[in-house]
Parts: C-alpha cells; structure tokens; sequence
C-alpha cells in the first residue's frame, strides 16, 4: 500500500477517535436526532422539513439495533468520506503528500467535529456538495461525459438529502458561464446528465405535489420566525470561524483560482464561491448551510501553499502551517464539545461564559450551552412516560401527546412499553393513528405551557392528575410535566382532527 494512503488511513481513525471521544457518556442524543430516527417508523419519499435519504439511514440504524454507537456511526462516516474525497481532490491537482497533510488536518479540525456529531442530513450534505466539485473537477481535467452523469447523480442523492444543495448549483451555473468552461453548456450530455438528476428527484417532486408543497410552507415559516433574525455580520463571522485552522488555506485558494496558470480551467470555482454566499445572504440563510463549500477550496489552498512552500526560506512555512489549526483547536476542544460531565461545567463556568457559550436564544445564561441541555433528561422523560403508560394501558388504548418533537422522538426511542408519541409539532403531525378510539391520555407539556391543562383537558375524562415532571436540572426540558387522564367520557378523536387541520392549515 502507498505511502500516501497509509497516513489517509491514519486520518481517518483519528477522525472515527475523535468523533467518538467528544460526547462525554452523561449526554444522550440531541433532540433533532430522535425526530430524525423515528422518520423510520414512517418511511416515505418526503417529510416536512426533510427530504427522505436521512429516514433511510434511520432505517439502517434501526435494522443494526438502533445503539447511540450505529447513531453515531453515520455522521462519523461522511466526515471520514469527506476528507477522503479532498485528499482525491488534491490527487486530481497534482498536488503534493504535504499538501494532502495540511489540508487533512484543517478538514479534520474544523467545524466538522460539531457537525458530524449529530444525526441529522448536513453531514452527508457536506460529502455530496465536496463529492460533486471533485467530479467537475474531473471533467473539466479529462472532458469525459461520465463525470457529469457522475455529478448529476450526486446532485440527484443530495436533492433527496437536504434541498440546500440546490444552492451549489445556483451558484455554479452563472459562475460556469462567466469562465471559458462555458463550452459545457453545448455539451448535449450536459442535459442528458441534467434528466438523470430530475429522474431521482422526481419522487420527492410528486411526493411534494400530491402534499401541495410542504416545503415552500417550511420555508416560509422558517423565514419567518428564524432566519428574518439572521444577522448577516454573525454570518461572515461564522464563515471565517468554522475553518478557523485553515483559513490562511482557503485565502490562499482563493488567490491561486484568481492567479494561479495551472488553476485557471477551476477559476469558475472562485465565482461560484462568490455568488453562492451572496444568495446566501440574500435569503439570510443560517451560517451552517455554507459549510459545504469550503472543503474543495482548502484542497486548492493546500495545493497552491505547497508549491510555493518548496522554494528557499518558505520551506520553514510547512510545520507552521499544519501546526495553526492543532494550536487553534485545543482551547476549543475543553469548550465547544460535550466532552466535559455538565457538573464540571457548572462548576467552571468563566471560559463558556466569556464565549457566550452559555447564552440561550433567550437571550440569558443558563447551566450549559443550549446544545448540551437538549442532551439532558430525555431518558428521564422517557423512563416516567413508560410508567404511567404502564399504569393506564391495562384499561384501554392510550394516546401519548407530547408538545414538541423532541419529548415525542425520544420517548419513541427509549420507551420500553412499545409507546408511540404524537405530537401536533414537526412530521408528528402526520403520524397520528386515529382508527380507534382513545381511553387515557397521556399529555406531556413543556413547563411554561403546562398551567391550565387540568382545567381545560380534566373535564373530557373520569379522573385526571399530574403523574411526573423531568427534575435534570441541566436539561432544556427541565419543568416538562406528564399529564395523566384515564377514562374518556367522549371520543377525543374529533377535537384531534380538528386540532390536527386547525395546524395544517396555519402552515
């Protein structure tokens, strides 16, 4: 085996180590992962927020046994892959082992450590948006049509991903015709790639069709309450952060498509870049959906500093340069990740606060960041939910109704009575079972919504009472009460569908 792919190798267990090593074992999954694992109790060709790769995945893990390590495992995976493909990338550019390590490590010790952690579809979005520039790459090395029928498959898979991808090709298309590599527009295998893509989407087209669309009301109801209060000054700033280690890298990527004679064919790659962050901006995208575009310019920075690094005193450059993103993670290694027991964060909280690592978007300090607090008290949740289901289900058929997807996922993964939460928040809405009639009713509210469910809910059932709560004072859902009401005086079932369509139609 090469040299070469031998230290490949070594990246990428020290990519699956480390990966594993920052979650310390007193965190359970984060909230967004229990929606996504239980989209494959529900599998379909769309989901509101979604598209249907990820559920597949969820499927997989189900099939392996469902553990937080095959959870894990995925995202882990695509992070592996993704540096991967930037060392194939280099490859392609004729560039060197040294340029291979310095771009390794910056891709290694980047915001891909927090994202990769989680089990959600930008992991994978990230491979694929890397996975298709290294295959027009390709092409525009070698001209052969395989490579774009190649990237019209990747673009395809990344379209049933996370529709973010789109953006990418948004970006490349005006960029392409602003180059000399415009000639690709009169290749007809362009188009014929163009049809492979629509053919793969096309069952989330007429999945999102036959639903009228869920996804433009996603947007719209994104738009409205999150990214209308995206800053775009936090945005750039987040860009020059999330590759912190390697920005020197992408500048200087940046300067060899604009000078650089061997790079001149990729120079359309600098513009996609441009155009891409201001659509971006434009839509006050979240900072996070740009990740995807920095790893082929690391490749190129890490090409272009080699070359200029073999000549004379700049020699000297080539340890400092693989030692800035070492030196620039390791404060951030005790901070940013859940590797530290919530006590000890508790205990130690000057740094986190100093970083505003504490700031919730409520804008006030809490115990831990709010990413480690949505780590807190689910099996809690769960362990209380499974004892009052216990209670209640010898006497009939009980619904569970939580007030967000989070309570809902994560008593579907840790439950062990076989519970299946709805909720009228996220897919939940479209998974509610209402063939037969419900006797009990198990009502878990969050803290600050819980005052009147007495009142309101107790009249529709024979007795009712306040079984439980989540007492983890480290988690978001600390305060979240379990309502139990046992024997239905009416079928509930039409105030469900009403509610049920009453939230539809808001959306």
């Amino acid at each position: 085996m090469k040299k070469n792919y031998l230290l490949l190798i070594f990246f990428i267990i020290a990519k699956f180590i480390l990966q594993y090593s920052l979650i310390s074992p007193e965190y359970e999954l984060h909230r967004d992962e229990y929606l996504h694992l239980d989209q494959a109790n529900h599998l379909a060709w769309g989901y509101l927020s979604v598209p249907p790769v990820n559920s597949w995945l969820a499927w997989l893990i189900k099939l392996l046994g469902g553990s937080v390590f095959w959870v894990k495992f995925f995202p882990a995976l695509f992070g592996a892959l993704t540096l991967a493909v930037v060392w194939k990338i280099i490859e392609e550019l004729q560039g060197s082992l040294y340029a291979k390590i310095l771009a390794s490590t910056g891709i290694l010790l980047s915001v891909l450590l927090r994202i990769n952690m989680l089990f959600q579809p930008t992991s994978l979005e990230i491979l694929l948006w890397t996975l298709m520039y290294y295959m027009l790459i390709l092409y525009f090395n070698s001209e052969k049509v395989k490579w774009l029928y190649s990237a019209a498959v990747v673009f395809g898979i990344g379209f049933l991903n996370k529709y973010n991808i789109a953006f990418s090709v948004l970006g490349l298309i005006p960029a392409i015709l602003l180059s000399r590599q415009r000639k690709i527009f009169l290749q007809p295998h362009l188009y014929g790639a163009a049809l492979v893509a629509v053919l793969i989407m096309l069952p989330n087209l007429i999945w999102q069709y036959k639903f009228d669309f869920p996804v433009v009301s996603h947007m719209k109801e994104l738009s409205e309450r999150q990214l209308v209060h995206v800053d775009r000054f936090d945005f750039f700033k987040s860009q020059v952060l999330f590759f912190i280690g390697s920005l020197l890298v992408i500048i200087a990527g940046f300067y060899a498509l604009l000078f650089y004679k061997p790079f001149e064919k990729f120079r359309s790659f600098f513009w996609a870049y441009v155009i891409t962050i201001a659509l971006f901006l434009f839509f006050r995208a979240k900072d996070y959906y740009a990740v995807g575009l920095y790893p082929v310019f690391i490749a190129f920075g890490a090409v272009f500093l080699a070359h200029i690094f073999d000549k004379g005193w700049k020699k000297f450059l080539k340890p400092v340069f693989i030692l800035i993103p070492v030196l620039l993670f390791l404060p951030l290694y005790n901070l940013a990740f859940p590797n530290k027991r919530p006590e000890y964060i508790v205990s130690h909280p000057e740094k986190y606060k100093k970083m505003g690592l504490l700031r919730w978007e409520d804008g006030k300090d809490h115990l831990l960041p709010q990413d480690f607090a949505d780590m807190q008290g689910w099996k809690e949740l769960a362990q209380k939910v499974d004892k009052e289901y216990s209670m209640l289900s010898g006497s009939g058929r009980t619904l569970v109704l939580c007030d967000n997807y989070g309570q809902a996922g994560a008593i579907n993964y840790y439950s062990q009575k076989g519970v299946k939460a709805v909720s009228f928040n996220a897919d939940y809405i479209n998974w509610f079972d209402l063939g037969k009639k419900f006797d009990n009713l198990i009502r878990v509210k969050e803290a600050s919504t819980e005052d009147n469910e007495l009142k309101e809910t107790g009249p529709y059932f024979e007795t009712s009472k306040v079984a439980d709560s989540v007492v983890n004072r480290f988690a978001r859902e600390k305060g979240t009460t379990i309502f139990s009401f046992k024997g239905a005086k009416i079928d509930i079932r039409p105030k469900i569908a009403d509610e049920i369509k009453e939230v539809k139609n808001r959306y």
